[in-house]
């Protein structure tokens, strides 16, 4: 065996790049670089070997044998379980299985003709790729941006296969692996029990961090593990364990096979029918953990991409110098239409840059296959610039489509010309330009959350724009902003009934700089943005409602005298319901008590929708409401009496007089008589207070009622010998 050549100590930065320069020379000068070595051998002794436990040894190797078998013929199961050692002996598995397929298709190449591969094989590969996606899904990748999450998942998942080969074949003793019930005696022996597991001797955890969308999310490998599998793989790289046969579950060079090669997984066939010396020796040749073939093509692919980029900006900035000088109010039918067109070439221009950054992201991920750090730096510039164009896009597609929505309502109006177009433009650009620009916005949010900041940094970047508006705006401009808000946002539109600030009127008109109110006594004018500022309250109602019907909300506040008691205050709210109820005109009727915050003053508050199109019908219903109101007011007070009746008065008839009282409703179909009791012990009399509810449908009939219950009480009275004693005044006359 030839003895290994051995790289003087030189700096660290040029290691690489004359490892990379040896490589390259090897091949022409007939050598072997398996003999060459970077450093000092880190494989460990003879002695240190036999120390070692054997994967075959370890308890748990029975059962990555039966797993074997179990996902050859049933390779669309879970790997993910419900225990350390159903997820850890699966993912094991099922990596394995996935580096002897992918061997077996490359053997297999050379028998088969062609540079690309057959349907079969396709579709073979397909099924590989579905129980690797499923055990990459073991990785707990959520503390990744979102960004390059994907693409590291599986970088991760190769590296912890090569990870995992170490620690079994290195394991100074056997260890077990705790399935559901052993992780439950585990947390009986625990202080603080927890759903996660260790490797021993390692940092690799496993963790089952609860219920996800209503299901267990089982045992994957932690966050923290995750983060750490790129600086374990580098400690161990140069320490791998040793290969062994074809139907060994040791696959220490599958990252090597998968990460050094283009394509995902699978390299396309046609280099694989390249002469191997060529491939391994030059194509394969590291330089910053990527290959000749990867640096080259990479680079070819972004220089074209560079190219396309800068003639894209340059025909961009060339619509914006055709344009100079122009003003829509002075030019022709021609130049207008002119104009829209070049509007739709700029979003052409920025809808062709979408697709090409897309596809050269996945030329680079998926077929160049660059990994590592040139990866993240890749897709973090190309994301950036994706979504940099496609704000752009919505910008300028907004813009467009403004133009053009402001021409065709011209032309439909029927008054096509300049100055017509400009009144509708300043209408309708403004509104389409902000729609633009917030999506725009809102795109460039989602691109800070995807390159992995925090969602509570991105929101602080709110704040930035609103003040920049506030600190430069005049006071068109508010107005300007004021108007678009109110149409955007839309708390009113023209014939809607509104409280803005003290003012109570139907909106007229909603224009760019001000808006009108018809009151009852006047038309008024306020700016945009003093409406913006004030409050507004919107009494109509939109949902559910024809276009030729306007129902709006109906509110009146009737202050209570304080001398009312909680039955009044019953009574007055079940006479307010039912007439409220049955009311012509008024409908969803609604009465209830309220407090004055100030005071403390009783308020009954009664609420509705009707259909009140002007001044004349709201008027009129709430003159309407607001007198019979009053009557039930009165109403109620009226239904509440006191008597008084003589001190002379026998026990037995002060005990009979709540009976003879309640006899007296008899007569009255429509009162329904409900208590009556000795409330007061006045100056003159014994006080009795009776209370009842009357149904009479008018005041009018409620007031005669009143009148016969009172004939009758006196009537009774008199019957009965019982006396209702009236004040008297006994004058002393001193001598003198």
């Amino acid at each position: 065996m030839p003895r290994p050549i051995r790289l003087p100590r030189l700096p660290c930065q040029l290691r690489p790049l004359l490892a990379f320069l040896i490589a390259c020379l090897l091949p022409l000068m007939g050598l072997s670089p398996a003999g060459f070595s970077a450093g000092p051998e880190t494989a460990p002794t003879a002695m240190g070997r036999n120390t070692y436990v054997p994967l075959e040894s370890q308890p748990f190797h029975g059962q990555l044998l039966e797993l074997k078998q179990q996902w050859t013929d049933a390779p669309l199961n879970q790997v993910v379980g419900d225990s350390p050692r159903a997820t850890l002996l699966n993912f094991y598995v099922v990596m394995a299985q996935v580096s002897r397929d992918i061997a077996r298709i490359e053997a297999e190449a050379a028998a088969t003709p062609g540079l690309f591969w057959s349907r079969a094989v396709r579709n073979e590969l397909a099924l590989i790729n579905s129980y690797f996606e499923e055990a990459v899904k073991a990785l707990d990748v959520s503390e990744i941006p979102q960004s390059i999450r994907a693409d590291f998942a599986d970088e991760y998942a190769l590296k912890l296969k090569v990870i995992l080969d170490y620690v079994f074949t290195h394991s100074r003793k056997p260890f077990e692996i705790p399935d559901a019930a052993g992780m439950k005696a585990l947390n009986e022996s625990r202080v603080n029990p927890s759903a996660s597991w260790t490797i021993p001797g390692t940092s690799i955890t496993l963790t089952d961090d609860g219920p996800e969308d209503g299901r267990d999310r089982g045992y994957r490998f932690s966050a923290f593990t995750v983060a750490q599998i790129p600086g374990l793989y580098e400690e161990i790289k140069h320490q791998r364990s040793p290969a062994a046969g074809p139907s060994s579950l040791l696959t220490p060079a599958i990252y090597d096979t998968f990460s050094l090669r283009p394509g995902h997984i699978l390299p396309p066939k046609w280099y694989l029918a390249i002469p191997e010396g060529l491939r391994r020796n030059v194509l394969e040749a590291h330089l910053w953990d990527q290959t000749l073939f990867q640096i080259v093509l990479g680079l070819l692919v972004m220089a074209v991409f560079a190219f396309v980029q800068f003639r894209l900006v340059l025909a961009l900035l060339g619509t914006y110098r055709m344009t100079e000088g122009s003003a829509r109010g002075n030019l022709t039918p021609a130049a207008i239409w002119r104009l829209d067109n070049i509007a739709w070439h700029r979003v052409l221009l920025a809808g062709v840059a979408l697709p090409v950054t897309r596809l050269v992201e996945l030329l680079l991920d998926h077929y160049v296959n660059v990994t590592g750090l040139p990866l993240q730096v890749l897709m973090y510039l190309l994301y950036t610039l994706y979504f940099c164009w496609a704000g752009l896009f919505s910008f300028f597609l907004m813009e467009a489509l403004g133009r053009s929505l402001a021409e065709w309502i011209t032309i439909l109006r029927g008054r096509r010309n300049a100055l017509q177009l400009s009144r509708v433009s300043n209408l309708v650009m403004p509104v389409c330009r902000v729609l633009g620009a917030v999506i725009g916005i809102s795109l460039m949010y989602r691109l800070l959350i995807l390159l992995g900041l925090p969602a509570s940094t991105v929101l602080a970047f709110s704040a930035v724009p609103g003040l920049a508006i506030g600190l430069g705006a005049s006071k068109l401009l508010g107005n300007l902003f004021a108007g678009l808000s109110i149409q955007t946002d839309r708390p009113l539109r023209v014939g809607e009934f509104c409280r803005i600030g003290s003012n109570l009127g139907y909106v007229t008109k909603i224009g760019l700089r001000s808006l009108e109110l018809q009151t009852h006594e006047s038309r008024i004018t306020i700016p945009n943005s003093v409406v913006d500022e004030e409050t507004i309250v919107n009494y109509s109602l939109r949902a559910g409602q024809a276009p030729d019907v306007v129902l709006h909300v109906f509110e009146l506040h009737l202050p209570l005298p304080v001398e009312l008691t909680p039955d009044q205050l019953d009574d007055l709210v079940h006479y307010g319901r039912l007439y409220l109820t049955d009311l012509p005109g008024l409908s969803a009727a609604q009465v209830f008590l309220d407090q004055a915050t100030d005071d403390g003053e009783l308020l009954l508050r009664c609420c509705g929708q009707i259909h009140a199109p002007n001044w004349t019908d709201y008027l009129t219903l709430r003159e309407a409401v607001l007198l019979r109101l009053r009557q039930i007011l009165d109403q109620v007070i009226r239904s509440r009496m006191v008597i008084g009746v003589a001190y002379d008065t026998s026990p037995e008839q002060l005990q009979r007089i709540p009976d003879l009282i309640a006899s007296l409703f008899e007569h009255e179909p429509l009162a329904a008589f409900r208590a009556c009791r000795l409330m007061a012990i006045s100056d003159f009399s014994y006080d009795f207070t009776y209370d009842y509810r009357s149904s009479q449908p008018t005041y009018p009939a409620f007031k005669d009622e009143v009148a016969r219950l009172n004939r009758a009480l006196l009537a009774l009275f008199a019957a009965e010998g019982i006396q209702i004693p009236y004040p008297t005044q006994a004058e002393i006359q001193l001598d003198g």
